[in-house]
């Protein structure tokens, strides 16, 4: 049997947010197992975490999507943190977890907020973008950038929040992701959505790791560090954003535990 948690990461009540499965281990089970774990349960991203030994806040931790691993992924991170810091009475306010994008460490602030600490990936401008792209989307972007996932900047959240995107030409991109982004109102200062059929993901529900690209890129655009966001999809989700020296994000949220169960799975 496997400890398992399904928490929502990015969110402040129940059904908001993104949900991630977390399973702690006490030693690492075969990526194939993991795969076949992550498929069942269907969310987008399982989260796998392995204490080091002597090191009572550190943890390896791998993630997987319902098809495929992924190097990075930021809402399954913050539901691990959530579940030591909440479930499995890990002491002190940080956690460091190992990783493929090497070490992300994980803050608990007074009010149960979350940081995280992940690389920063600024996009590049693309001359020539995807020419399926304005198709796949439904829409044309009047940006089109690149790091890890493509980025379509939109000028308005209007337009980010009609899109209706063909999954499979999506899917057809040579990218871990599609982010589609735009300029906010009030005090959230840019909007997103991320697709990543690719990868198993149609719509991501918030999307941590997108904002490693979003964060540097906005930044820049609106000329100060600290951002508010927002991911637009039918869930929703907010973050607190900050760019830092030294190629680093800060990228914050809540999280809510949904359930908390055991998985019947044999294994050796």
């Amino acid at each position: 049997m496997l400890r398992y948690f399904h928490i929502d990461a990015f969110a402040q009540a129940p059904f908001t947010g993104n949900p991630a499965g977390v399973c702690p281990l006490e030693t690492p089970l075969p990526a194939a197992l993991m795969q076949q774990l992550a498929a069942e349960n269907n969310l987008a991203e399982t989260a796998f975490i392995v204490p080091r030994a002597g090191t009572p806040a550190e943890y390896d931790i791998r993630w997987f999507t319902p098809a495929v691993e992924i190097d990075l992924c930021g809402h399954a991170t913050l539901a691990s943190a959530h579940v030591l810091f909440t479930h499995l009475n890990l002491a002190g306010t940080e956690v460091t977890f190992h990783s493929q994008s090497g070490p992300l460490r994980v803050t608990r602030e007074s009010t149960s907020r979350l940081t995280l600490d992940f690389p920063s990936r600024p996009p590049q401008r693309l001359e020539t973008p995807p020419a399926t792209l304005a198709e796949a989307l439904g829409a044309a972007p009047h940006a089109v950038l690149a790091a890890r996932d493509l980025v379509a900047v939109f000028a308005t959240e209007a337009e980010v929040a009609a899109l209706r995107p063909d999954m499979a030409a999506l899917a057809a991109l040579d990218y871990t992701g599609i982010i589609a982004t735009a300029p906010g109102t009030g005090e959230i200062d840019f909007v997103s959505r991320f697709f990543g059929p690719r990868v198993g993901v149609p719509e991501d529900p918030v999307t941590g790791s997108a904002h490693s690209t979003l964060i540097p890129f906005w930044a820049t655009e609106l000329g100060k560090p600290e951002l508010r966001a927002r991911q637009i999809s039918a869930r929703g989700g907010d973050l607190w954003c900050r760019l830092r020296e030294g190629e680093r994000v800060d990228i914050s949220g809540y999280a809510v535990t949904y359930a908390v169960g055991e998985l019947l799975v044999a294994f050796s």
